[in-house]
């Protein structure tokens, strides 16, 4: 549209939802409005997937459960979000400070201005992209043209998967095609890899229950075939998570080969749907017995559970034992006759299995990473990372990432 204001079109949109919002322009951001203080933009660590999006309506899902929505005409974008629909733990927003390359000095800040942001619907952002889109290409939109779930949260594996097969295959194919401008993302099956590759079938659980149901892309034009696909797809995506928590690789592919041919098999939508869900808790629950011994108890799930979400912390064995209720000598011991080890090495190993990660899959340096994790210096981090690995922190990002 000539003539339009987009500066003050963005200042009204974030003054009115008290989120975030940015202009690009050609892909250079030009202007950003914002009433909460962040020392850094959240949106700085998914800036690459968010402007690869270049339909008029579209938005992106972090794994956070982090919405950003974005209503372009070609030359300019604009850009809001975060919405903050679920609530976040401080671990979780120290985890995301630190992909942004937030300075431990400021991550405090960064987390405080992420918890003042406003809470808004899923379908309030959506209606805001609607009217957004209305004013910039003229086009009248509603949410049944840009909705990418499609049913309520269902309690039930079985059926939530049921609604989205329904609403994806059932649906009128010119509705279809007209989804399709909305753009998908991969951060929701990277959650899903992240819990399997923690072995934490708890929070896979819970994460199944209350998460909303997003529409996968459209993989093939027959019904069954799509769903065949979906599958393949899955398997792919959660054996090498899998195998990043520490599954033997041969195993891993293994596994995944017979799950992919059992699946050829079948001719019914529910039953592949079923098996699929099997198929994610059976890698979650082998990664766990991987990590945690082949029958974990409650006792060393707790701890475990509490050490991922304090990994950014200095963890002691009295924050475990007061978070558990229960005596420092109590716990200490219990732990040993459970876990077979002592709790100081169990909460090293869980920093250094992610120091591990981090360092293979990002270019964060080992000074950050350190940080990160609560080290109390980088040589008291290379001293316990070579103690459990057998290698200096560059010495292991150099040999795995050849």
């Amino acid at each position: 549209m000539k003539n339009l204001d987009y500066n003050y079109l963005c200042t009204v949109i974030g003054n009115m939802s008290g989120i975030p919002i940015r202009l690009y322009k050609n892909n250079r951001q030009i202007f950003y409005h914002a009433l909460v203080n962040l020392p850094k933009d959240p949106m700085t660590a998914f800036k690459k997937d968010i402007l690869s999006i270049d339909t008029h309506v579209g938005y992106y899902i972090t794994p956070y459960f982090h919405y950003y929505g974005i209503v372009s005409d070609g030359e300019n974008k604009i850009i809001i979000g975060p919405s903050i629909q679920t609530s976040n733990n401080e671990q979780t927003l120290r985890e995301l400070a630190f992909e942004c390359d937030v300075s431990p000095d400021d991550a405090a800040d960064f987390i405080i201005g992420m918890k003042s942001i406003v809470s808004m619907p899923l379908d309030s952002i959506l209606q805001i992209l609607c009217t957004m889109n209305y004013v910039m290409n003229g086009e009248k939109l509603g949410l049944g043209d840009i909705i990418i779930y499609d049913a309520e949260q269902q309690d039930l594996k079985a059926k939530l998967e049921e609604e989205r097969a329904k609403y994806n295959f059932d649906s009128d194919p010119a509705a279809i095609r007209d989804r399709q401008n909305v753009h998908n993302t991969l951060a929701l099956e990277q959650t899903i890899v992240n819990f399997v590759r923690r072995g934490d079938t708890t929070s896979l659980k819970k994460w199944i229950a209350d998460a909303p149901a997003i529409r996968g892309g459209i993989l093939a034009s027959d019904q069954l075939r799509q769903i065949k696909n979906t599958f393949i797809v899955t398997a792919t995506l959660i054996s090498r998570g899998a195998i990043r928590g520490g599954m033997d690789v041969d195993d891993a592919l293994s596994l995944s080969d017979a799950y992919i041919q059992k699946c050829e098999l079948m001719n019914n939508i529910d039953r592949i749907t079923n098996l699929q869900y099997h198929m994610v808790f059976d890698y979650a629950e082998r990664v766990e017995k991987l990590r945690y011994g082949k029958q974990p108890s409650k006792l060393v799930q707790d701890v475990a559970k509490y050490i991922q979400h304090h990994l950014s912390e200095p963890i002691t064995t009295d924050d475990i034992a007061k978070a558990l209720f229960l005596s420092r000598s109590r716990l200490s011991v219990k732990f040993k006759e459970e876990a077979n080890e002592n709790l100081i090495d169990f909460i090293l190993k869980e920093k250094i299995e992610e120091a591990k990660r981090l360092l293979r899959y990002t270019d964060k340096t080992s000074v950050a990473i350190s940080a990160y994790l609560g080290f109390s210096s980088q040589s008291h981090f290379s001293r316990t990372f070579k103690k459990y690995t057998g290698s200096l922190p560059n010495e292991y990002r150099k040999r795995h990432n050849n």
